[in-house]
């Protein structure tokens, strides 16, 4: 495929490297095959991280998804934008190394404000890493309390801080909840097999992935989506070069894997229920092409960060969700953003009730216009 694509050609090319269409060159079985496909996967969300995995492995349950993050198939962590991500276990490390730090450069002002010191930080982190030592798993706040038997004060945000502080620089990652609990784990235990990458081979490999993943897309959507400069953006691009191909939306030359240059130009409407925090939306600053910015202010209330799920027609967000979940029952609420016909309600019904199979649970439907 080449040339210039029209906004519809150039949303299946990137519903389909979303893994939300059939993809020519992978179809995913596990969860650690789609967290490799990406590289990294939007999850400071537990319940909308495994929603985004569920959704594009179709037949898996909920207990499925997390039997395969306690085997270790992908970890959370924050590997960019101070934003908790899924990673293969393996590649944790070099991305925190080469975009995770980016993160603290801000960490001076934000210890004055708490009134930390870096020597307060370092002392966490030897009082975590001797904690969680041997295999150790700790919720949250037995992090905490840990911290102030040690003498460290973690009222306000400064217990947030310091677990994060300690995770960002590979002491420690997000291991699998316990009942509702987040928990944390040593990242050398977690992930004893790290690759090592140099920096330029790091830059590449994350270029890659995010081209794979998100495409098309430009220099300037990897260096938002990373967060790295827009030069390194682009020295990642020019190292992946072999394995992309360029084209053309609306003019604008965009990357994308090289595996969809002769994609068949296949019409698209799909019909999709999709987590608010996924990867859909997440993965881009420009999002125009799969949302009207008439309905941001629908989608991101009061753009405050927190994304609603969405429901999404054809690349296009045509209404958003929320569900109740009880013992029995999941309780979907529908807010069309456009109109739907009896015909269009029906697939959504449809499309929101593989969630419900996602959850084990019968689904019921509340129409909110």
């Amino acid at each position: 495929m080449s040339g210039n694509l029209t906004a519809s050609e150039a949303l299946a090319l990137r519903m389909t490297s979303l893994l939300l269409r059939p993809h020519p060159s992978i179809r995913p079985g596990t969860v650690a095959d789609v967290v490799q496909w990406f590289g990294a996967m939007q999850a400071q969300d537990l319940a909308s991280g495994l929603w985004s995995l569920g959704a594009r492995l179709p037949g898996q349950s909920v207990a499925d998804v997390q039997a395969a993050l306690e085997r270790r198939e992908a970890l959370r962590t924050w590997p960019m934008r101070g934003t908790v991500h899924l990673v293969p276990p393996a590649d944790a490390r070099w991305m925190l190394e080469l975009t995770g730090v980016r993160s603290l450069s801000g960490s001076t002002t934000r210890r004055a404000q708490l009134g930390l010191t870096e020597a307060d930080e370092g002392r966490a982190m030897d009082v975590l890493g001797e904690a969680l030592a041997g295999g150790g798993r700790l919720t949250r706040a037995q992090c905490l309390a840990t911290l102030r038997e040690a003498g460290i004060g973690t009222d306000g945000q400064r217990g947030y801080h310091l677990l994060w502080t300690a995770s960002v620089r590979g002491v420690t990652c997000v291991a699998p909840n316990v009942g509702t609990d987040q928990t944390f784990a040593l990242l050398d235990e977690w992930a004893p097999e790290s690759r090592r990458l140099e920096r330029d081979e790091a830059l590449a490999v994350l270029a890659h992935r995010y081209v794979r993943g998100h495409g098309p897309v430009t220099a300037r959507e990897f260096a938002g989506w990373s967060g790295l400069t827009l030069t390194d953006a682009r020295r990642g691009l020019a190292a992946a070069e072999s394995t992309l191909t360029t084209v053309r939306v609306d003019g604008e030359p965009m990357h994308v894997d090289a595996a969809l240059a002769d994609l068949p130009r296949v019409p698209l409407d799909d019909v999709l229920a999709l987590p608010g925090f996924d990867e859909y939306l997440l993965g881009y600053r420009d999002r125009r092409l799969m949302l009207d910015p008439a309905h941001q202010q629908a989608v991101v209330p009061g753009n405050n960060g927190i994304f609603q799920a969405t429901v999404v027609r054809a690349g296009r967000v045509v209404g958003v969700w929320k569900r109740k979940i009880s013992r029995t029952a999941v309780t979907v609420a529908v807010q069309p953003l456009t109109t739907l016909d009896a015909a269009a309600r029906a697939r959504v019904e449809q499309a929101l009730g593989r969630y419900a199979d996602f959850l084990g649970l019968p689904p019921r439907f509340d129409w909110l216009a």
